[in-house]
């Protein structure tokens, strides 16, 4: 019967934290939850629940990693080594105290106060499993933190982090045939290197910042060229390059993107990544994204618009970055591995040097001047969207982005 077994599993009704605490409450050793000999006795604060305090002592009741809630307890503060999470925890506390006017710490918190600090830290752990997902996935060696101090909402729900495009049903992506022969395509390009071949040139200088106007198409390096992976011509196809922070914006917008580091002027910040879909199925997409008050559906209208991005439950970073009339990114088409104009990658470049913390925001009805395009088919295109008409809403939206020039208005 055992031997009849062996390949059999059967799922498990408790999460691992319930599966260690069994495992330490029963000296038992596991090594897939990092419990052994030689710490199935010790104890790890996993956060703070509540405080009090006495003339000569301040206590603070501690949940155990590992551990059940009924097994919280009371510790003094000198025996204590959470720096990190006693930090966290007087900052919740002071935010609710601020929020119920009041000055000073109580030698005794309320109920409603330490439960608010409880669901807080709870927060703070969903948030850090999330974060250590969306890392875990990531392709791109920009880091991605998230973070809230507004309000308890969590991770979106329904909502897969992915790096590349994701195709829809009778959607098929044509890959490059050819590739360049340069063997230096900034100093000496073959025939106009990857540009050429489309009769433009290269869109880059050679630090990678973007020196051609909105509305141009850029055409990088591909699998199929012989020039190496540090080609100043291969810039989008490297990925994020910065780390950013999912964050909770305090006016109502939701979710936003800020920059962690210093960005200077045109340079590629991210892309706008998503499941690609026909017009006709985003149409009907669409209605039902109205009715529930928002959309990510991004039409790749370069060319002719046969096809759209939908960005609502699978996408990247770029699912969180939020419109404003006056914003700091500027969207390009990229061409690399896929030859089919109706399908470029959607690139979002810096429109001027971005501050360390600042939000990323970019126009959700983007404009540019068709002036100076190269060919009487990217005219004609041009004069119909120029770039993509991100992202597709059929509803009136108040715009929130706070800017000078802000036209009250999403759509």
């Amino acid at each position: 019967m055992a031997e009849n077994l062996k390949d059999c599993s059967v799922a498990c009704k408790l999460t691992w934290d319930q599966l260690e605490a069994v495992c330490r409450q029963e000296k038992l050793y596991c090594k897939e939850l990092n419990v052994n000999r030689h710490n199935v006795n010790e104890y790890e604060v996993e956060f703070l629940c509540d405080y009090k305090k006495t003339k000569e002592e301040e206590f603070y009741l501690v949940k155990w990693t590992g551990y059940p809630e009924s097994a919280n307890t009371w510790e003094p503060r000198k025996n204590l080594k959470c720096t990190k999470l006693m930090k966290e925890f007087h900052l919740d506390l002071e935010r609710e105290l601020r929020r119920h006017k009041k000055r000073c710490v109580p030698k005794r918190l309320d109920r409603e106060v330490s439960s608010l600090l409880v669901q807080k830290a709870k927060l703070r752990q969903s948030l850090r499993r999330w974060e250590n997902h969306l890392n875990t996935t990531r392709n791109h060696p920009g880091r991605i933190f998230v973070s809230n101090e507004v309000d308890l909402e969590g991770p979106p729900k329904d909502f897969t982090y992915i790096n590349n495009y994701q195709v829809g049903a009778g959607i098929v992506l044509d890959e490059m045939a050819v590739g360049c022969d340069c063997k230096d395509c900034f100093e000496e390009p073959v025939k106009g290197c990857c540009p050429g071949a489309s009769l433009h040139r290269v869109a880059y200088n050679n630090r990678g910042q973007v020196r051609v106007r909105a509305g141009k198409p850029i055409y990088e390096c591909n699998s199929r060229c012989s020039c190496p992976p540090d080609c100043p011509n291969r810039v989008v196809q490297k990925g994020i390059q910065f780390d950013l922070c999912i964050f909770k914006t305090e006016n109502g917008r939701g979710w936003g993107v800020r920059s962690l580091q210093h960005i200077k002027k045109n340079t590629f910040v991210m892309e706008y990544v998503g499941e690609i879909i026909t017009t006709d199925e985003a149409e009907k997409r669409g209605h039902i994204y109205d009715r529930q008050g928002s959309t990510y559906l991004f039409d790749l209208d370069y060319v002719e618009d046969v096809y759209t991005v939908d960005a609502a439950h699978q996408g990247n970073i770029s699912h969180f970055v939020n419109h404003s009339c006056n914003p700091n990114l500027q969207v390009y088409n990229v061409f690399i591995d896929n030859i089919d104009e109706r399908l470029p990658r959607i690139a979002l470049f810096s429109t001027r040097a971005i501050r360390a913390g600042e939000e990323l925001t970019f126009d959700y009805k983007m404009q540019i001047d068709p002036v100076d395009t190269e060919s009487t088919r990217m005219d004609s295109s041009f004069s119909l969207a120029g770039l993509p008409s991100s992202p597709k809403k059929r509803i009136r939206v108040e715009c929130r982005c706070g800017s000078d020039s802000c036209r009250k208005y999403l759509f």
